[in-house]
């Protein structure tokens, strides 16, 4: 089948290098001019985890697409969703439909736009990053997951499968939204250790960001949890550990120790929110992970004073108002709740 991907960044360019490889029909669409002629002329350039390659791949700028596109893979980042679905809904076939691979709860604003029945989830928790135009870098690969937002199996599921596991292990479930608001448990921790200057390792070390990491990954699991869908595990993360419970601080403990060990000896030891705020200069995420935690936590009455603070912290560091210092933690600690 054709697949036409929207976003050739991280996930999306990664995603499109290796099942055009497989020889799948893939087009890459993007808004830069300067990556669209990259890929077009020399082929996404790939490095790290997989060795050093280039991907013959098409590329196209958005403005050149036209319909009728059958399958679409979103994966603009999260505030970019919302524009984004307004363009590509014209353009979609009458049984067209979008698979929602990006980070947080993206599936519900495509679904607003053009119906639930079209819309698939996809939960990815690779790392790789968009170095320059033209040039990812690639560091560990982890299985996907696909599934409709109601839970049911349709053929459609195999179709993706068939050209997502060119490109990595897939599994089809049940349980979408059960990877979805675990991976927010993970976006809660890795918000609060990157608003300093440091690799996961080193602020997982530090006892301030060590507290900081546990209380809103703590925070966040308890929102998630209140959902009512099995929190799934994101790669070796159990967003489960993060629940209060009698001793649950040394499973949490546990699982950051291991997360600190992993990504010191891999290509990535930062996450990609450090490489926005502290490389690129850009607006992360945070407005589409860490703000549906705050919001359903105070709909639900569960309070997400870190996570709040985390949301403000790292609002005044893409506004330029704040930097990556350390003593950001100092600000983020005083946020837990005395017990």
């Amino acid at each position: 089948m054709q697949v036409t991907i929207f976003g050739a960044g991280a996930i999306g360019g990664t995603i499109g290098a290796f099942a055009s490889k497989a020889g799948h029909d893939i087009t890459l669409v993007d808004v830069v001019p300067e990556h669209v002629q990259a890929m077009n002329e020399k082929g996404l350039h790939i490095i790290g985890g997989r060795g050093d390659h280039f991907y013959p791949v098409k590329a196209m700028l958005a403005k050149d697409v036209q319909g009728p596109l059958q399958t679409v893979f979103l994966c603009v980042k999260g505030h970019f969703t919302e524009g984004a679905i307004k363009e590509i809904a014209p353009l979609l076939a009458p049984d067209g439909y979008v698979v929602s691979i990006q980070n947080g709860l993206n599936e519900e604003i495509i679904a607003r736009e053009i119906g639930a029945e079209r819309t698939v989830g996809c939960f990815v928790h690779f790392a790789a990053d968009l170095i320059e135009p033209g040039v990812i870098q690639f560091a560990t690969e982890q299985v996907i997951h696909i599934g409709e937002l109601d839970g049911s199996l349709t053929p459609r599921l195999n179709d993706i499968e068939q050209v997502l596991s060119s490109v990595m292990p897939v599994d089809i479930t049940t349980n979408i939204w059960g990877y979805l608001w675990g991976k927010l448990v993970y976006a809660a921790m890795a918000f609060a250790i990157s608003t300093v200057d440091g690799t996961v390792q080193e602020v997982l070390s530090d006892p301030r960001g060590r507290r900081v990491a546990l209380a809103a990954a703590s925070e966040a699991a308890r929102v998630a949890s209140a959902q009512g869908h099995p929190l799934e595990m994101i790669g070796n993360f159990d967003p489960n550990a993060f629940l209060p419970a009698p001793g649950w601080e040394a499973e949490a403990n546990r699982n950051l120790d291991q997360l600190g060990e992993e990504m010191q000896g891999s290509f990535k030891p930062h996450m990609g929110i450090w490489m926005d705020l502290k490389v690129k200069k850009r607006k992360t995420e945070v407005d589409m992970q860490s703000v549906p935690i705050v919001r359903t936590g105070e709909r639900l009455g569960i309070p997400t004073p870190v996570n709040a603070k985390v949301v403000e912290v790292v609002h005044e560091i893409e506004d330029g108002k704040r930097g990556m210092g350390w003593e950001n933690l100092d600000v983020l600690e005083a946020a837990i709740p005395v017990a």
